[in-house]
């Protein structure tokens, strides 16, 4: 007897390929979650109940040998996350979601030209005029010039406060 495989089965990956880059992170935030703060509660716990005082601090496991721990996690995550956008961008399943045909991208690759926004949906070219700002401000009036008083070496100073009529 030979079983029947459909073509969603044969493209289905297997579960630990397609989450092992989640389990690596929630792996990462349980570890410094007990680490920084379970453990330490605990190890206090545990000398007041047994000694009555708390007599040494909790030494983080994940801080010992100059922090490889993290640093080995930072790469490995960040390396994941890198993979998955070029994965993402070469075309690869996300997540079952079928992208429209017409749907576009902004990304280029660097070196490979100028971005094309034609294709994104309601796009228009930008006007140049923005009309009346805040309070009654236009553009012009920001292109005046401004006085700066000039302060011990050529540097800027504040302008000088308004003094009191005696």
């Amino acid at each position: 007897m030979t079983k029947k495989i459909s073509e969603s089965e044969k493209k289905k990956e297997d579960w630990m390929n397609s989450k092992w880059r989640p389990m690596m992170g929630w792996m990462y935030m349980v570890v410094c979650t007990m680490d920084f703060i379970g453990f330490p509660i605990l190890w206090s716990l545990l000398q007041s109940m047994s000694h009555g005082q708390v007599n040494s601090q909790w030494q983080p496991l994940t801080l010992q040998g100059a922090g490889l721990f993290h640093i080995a996690m930072g790469a490995v995550l960040g390396l994941a996350a890198y993979g998955r956008t070029q994965e993402k961008l070469g075309g690869a399943n996300n997540g079952g979601i079928q992208m429209p045909s017409n749907a576009g991208t902004t990304y280029v690759p660097p070196g490979q030209g100028q971005v094309n926004v034609s294709n994104q949906p309601g796009y228009s070219q930008p006007q140049s005029n923005f009309g009346g700002g805040f309070n009654g401000t236009s553009a012009s009036d920001f292109n005046q010039p401004v006085s700066v008083t000039v302060g011990f070496g050529g540097k800027s100073a504040p302008p000088s406060a308004s003094q009191p009529l005696i």
